[in-house]
C-alpha cells in the first residue's frame, strides 16, 4: 500500500439530516411525520452528532484523517423565510473550529438534500423564487463563517432529481407490464424499483402507491399539493434552476471570499456497455448525469465526484447486475473499481480539481468494507499517478446513519452508533482508511 501525499485530503462525510437529530423545522423531518409517508420510520434524535461532534471529529483525528465534509442545515440558519438564527450559525462556527483544533479540514456543503418547510411551501425547487432565496442563505452564511473556510460544496448531488425522475419512469413501466400479464400466478420478491440506479435511501414502491393521500396531507403540512423537495422527480426546469442556485452562490462567495474553492457535487455511475446495441443507452445517461452539467460548473474549482457503483446497459437499455454479482444493503453490486473508472471519464472534460466527496459501502460485514475502501483507493492513487488531480476522498459516511427513507437499516459507517445510548463503536474500517496516510 503506497499512501497519499501529506495535502491529500482524506476524510470522511456526513449530512446534517442524517445525523444530527431534531432537525425540526426541515421538510424531511416533516414528511417523516406524515401518516402516508414513505419513510419507514423518522430520523428523531438521530446518532445525535449535533451534540456530540467533538467526540466524532476526535476519532476522526485519532485515526489519521484530516478532512471532514459536513453540511450546515439551511432549516436551522433560516427557519422562517428571512429570519436567520444567530445561535445555530455559531453551532457550525464550533464545528469548523473543532475540525481545526484537530488537525482537521473542514468541508462544508451548504445543502445536503433537506430543506426549510417554508421553502417548500413557496414551490420548492421547481419555483423561480429558490434562486434568490439559495442565495441569500448562502450570503448570510458565507457572510458568517467565510473566513474560516477553504472549501464549499454549494449543492450535494445536483443531478439527484433526474435520477429519482428516471427510475420512477421505470417503475412505472414495470408496474403497467404487470398489469397487463393479469392473471398470471403472482411471484417473485419485492422491490422498491431502484434496481440500484439511485445513490440514497428511497422507497419509490411506496411514494408512488400514496400519492392520493400524500397529496392531501401536503396541503395540511405545506400548503402544497405536490411537495418540490430536493429529491422529487425533477423536471428540465427544476434541473436548470439548480444549477442556477449553484451559480448564483458561487458568484457570492467569490464576491465576499474569493480565496475559497467553490464546487458542487454530482452522483456518477460507472457506466458500461455490457452487450452490443447498448451504446446509446449508456451515451444518454452519461449526458444526463454529468456531460449537460458542463456549460454550468467548468469553471468551478472543483468538482465532487459521488460514486458506489456501476450502471450495465445492453440493447433492451439499463440492465441488472450480473448473475451472483455480490450486492451491497442498498441493492447495488458491490463494485470498487468503479470510481476510478467515473474519476478518468469525469477527467476528460472537467479541468478543475476533483474531491471524491461520497464513495463507500453499505454492509453489515466490515471485513467488506475494509477491503472496498482499498480497492477503491488504489483506484484514486493509481489517477493521481496519472497525473490526474484528485485533491482529495471523504468516504461515506463517518457514522452509521439515517439513510433518509430506508431509515437506520443501512449501515456505511466507518463509526457504529448504540442508538439507545448513542455510544459510538469505531470499526477496523475507520483505523484501515486512516492508514492510507
Amino acid at each position: 500500500m503506497k499512501k497519499f501525499e501529506r495535502g491529500f485530503l482524506l476524510g470522511a462525510a456526513t449530512a446534517a439530516h442524517q445525523v444530527e437529530g431534531n432537525n425540526t423545522n426541515s421538510d424531511c423531518w416533516a414528511m417523516e411525520q406524515m401518516e402516508h409517508t414513505a419513510y419507514v420510520e423518522p430520523s428523531l434524535d438521530a446518532v445525535d452528532h449535533y451534540n456530540r461532534y467533538e467526540e466524532d471529529i476526535r476519532l476522526m483525528a485519532k485515526a489519521g484523517l484530516n478532512a471532514y465534509r459536513f453540511s450546515v442545515e439551511w432549516a436551522r440558519i433560516e427557519p422562517e423565510e428571512g429570519r436567520f438564527d444567530e445561535e445555530q450559525i455559531e453551532h457550525y462556527r464550533k464545528v469548523i473550529r473543532c475540525c481545526k483544533e484537530n488537525g482537521i479540514e473542514p468541508i462544508v456543503t451548504l445543502h445536503h438534500f433537506s430543506s426549510p418547510v417554508w421553502v417548500i411551501s413557496k414551490g420548492g425547487w421547481e419555483a423561480e423564487s429558490i434562486v434568490g432565496d439559495f442565495e441569500k442563505y448562502t450570503r448570510y452564511v458565507i457572510g458568517k463563517l467565510g473566513d474560516e473556510l477553504h472549501y464549499i460544496c454549494t449543492i450535494n448531488e445536483a443531478n439527484i432529481g433526474l435520477q429519482v425522475a428516471k427510475i420512477a419512469e421505470r417503475y412505472k413501466k414495470m408496474m403497467m407490464a404487470q398489469m397487463q400479464r393479469a392473471g398470471e400466478e403472482k411471484g417473485g420478491s419485492e422491490t422498491d424499483g431502484n434496481n440500484g440506479s439511485v445513490q440514497m435511501g428511497m422507497n419509490l414502491q411506496k411514494m408512488l402507491e400514496n400519492q392520493k393521500a400524500q397529496a392531501e396531507e401536503n396541503l395540511k403540512v405545506f400548503g402544497v399539493e405536490n411537495v418540490e423537495n430536493f429529491t422529487s422527480m425533477r423536471t428540465t426546469k427544476g434541473d436548470l434552476l439548480i444549477m442556477k442556485a449553484h451559480q448564483a452562490a458561487k458568484r457570492v462567495i467569490k464576491e465576499l471570499h474569493p480565496e475559497i474553492r467553490v464546487g458542487l457535487t454530482l452522483s456518477l455511475h460507472d457506466i458500461q456497455v455490457a452487450e452490443a446495441g447498448g451504446e446509446p443507452f449508456a451515451e444518454e445517461e452519461w449526458d444526463d448525469e454529468f456531460l449537460h452539467y458542463l456549460p454550468y460548473i467548468e469553471e468551478d474549482d472543483f468538482l465532487g465526484v459521488q460514486n458506489y457503483s456501476r450502471s450495465l446497459f445492453g440493447k433492451d437499455g439499463r440492465m441488472a447486475p450480473p448473475e451472483g454479482a455480490e450486492l451491497a444493503q442498498m441493492d447495488y453490486e458491490i463494485y470498487p473499481e468503479a470510481l476510478e473508472h467515473v474519476i478518468r471519464k469525469v477527467a476528460e472534460k472537467f479541468k478543475g480539481d476533483l474531491i471524491v466527496t461520497e464513495n463507500g459501502l453499505a454492509a453489515a460485514d466490515d471485513t467488506r468494507r475494509v477491503a472496498f475502501i482499498g480497492q477503491a483507493l488504489q483506484g484514486v492513487r493509481n489517477c493521481i499517478e496519472d497525473g490526474l488531480p484528485v485533491k482529495g476522498y471523504c468516504y461515506w459516511s463517518l457514522l452509521d446513519n439515517f439513510e433518509w427513507q430506508k431509515g437506520y437499516s443501512m449501515t456505511f459507517g466507518l463509526i457504529a452508533v448504540d442508538r439507545s445510548t448513542q455510544k459510538r463503536m469505531p470499526k477496523e474500517s475507520l483505523s484501515y482508511l486512516g492508514s492510507w496516510r
